[in-house]
């Protein structure tokens, strides 16, 4: 999950426009660890898409939002030298700007497309959920694909499943997810669409694209989602103790539960779902 959306500054003191901050800021040091155990639970997933839509030697690829740099370097060893993939970030800062892919520092819904009408497969993974001109910002994605060329985006669905223990059996597996549904409050006050998952097939097919398809997954328990977990709440923790909706005993008491093993904890459904822009190349 990046920073790679617009981001509009906080509003007057007692406004009531949406707060599009973005919550899980590349710039924050626990940035890195979240984009480590990210990677761990949902890379495989996002590799077998691009297996079975054939991204191969020579193809040209846009990683939009990358974060971190796993996805980015899976595509360029993917297409090989003879290939191209441009990674871009709002802060593209945890990139490697040797890894063998350009980095670029690109605002999916303030900056025109780059190269548009030549991408083969372009690609977004937890971006959009957090973007409020969502539909803008499918338009430039696939402004970027040459004719024939691939959209995949993924994104969670809170709202299907919200809980982070599905077996709520005491008082710190409720404590959780009490805690997951204040970072959701949170999310959903800086703009976030914790439905937008299930939307996808609609919305690439309303972005014009063809041959749309769909498929979910849904991690539970293990290492990965613990330490995502806790990665998260320390990220968020000031965010969660200014706006009232918990306190330094219950997150600490929950980071340490986490770290004893005491939580099978889950996560969100990720729904990935693609389509092809109509043409021949």
């Amino acid at each position: 999950m990046s920073s790679s959306q617009s981001v509009a500054g906080p509003g007057s003191e007692g406004s009531s426009a949406p707060d599009h901050r973005y919550l899980l800021d590349n710039a924050r040091v626990e940035a890195g660890e979240r984009f480590t155990w990210l990677a761990e639970l949902f890379d495989g997933v996002t590799r077998g898409h691009f297996d079975r839509l054939g991204v191969t030697a020579g193809g040209r690829c846009w990683e939009v939002g990358a974060g971190g740099p796993s996805i980015p370097a899976a595509l360029a060893t993917a297409v090989g030298p003879t290939g191209y993939v441009l990674a871009t970030d709002i802060d593209p800062s945890w990139l490697d700007p040797h890894g063998g892919y350009e980095v670029r520092r690109h605002d999916i819904v303030g900056d025109p497309p780059p190269q548009p009408g030549t991408f083969d497969l372009v690609h977004a993974r937890l971006v959009l959920v957090h973007v409020p001109d969502r539909a803008r910002a499918l338009a430039t994605m696939v402004a970027a694909l040459r004719p024939g060329g691939r959209l995949v985006i993924e994104d969670a669905d809170t709202e299907l499943q919200p809980l982070a223990c599905l077996d709520e059996v005491g008082p710190a597996q409720e404590r959780a997810n009490r805690l997951r549904r204040a970072v959701r409050e949170l999310m959903t006050r800086r703009g976030a669409d914790m439905r937008f998952g299930r939307t996808l097939p609609r919305a690439l097919r309303a972005a014009g694209l063809v041959d749309v398809t769909a498929s979910g997954y849904f991690p539970v328990g293990g290492t990965a989602c613990d330490r995502l977990e806790a990665a998260t709440v320390r990220m968020v923790r000031a965010e969660l103790l200014a706006a009232g909706l918990a306190d330094d005993t219950e997150i600490d008491a929950h980071l340490a539960a986490i770290d004893a093993g005491e939580l099978d904890l889950t996560l969100a459904p990720l729904i990935s779902a693609w389509g092809r822009r109509p043409g021949q190349p």
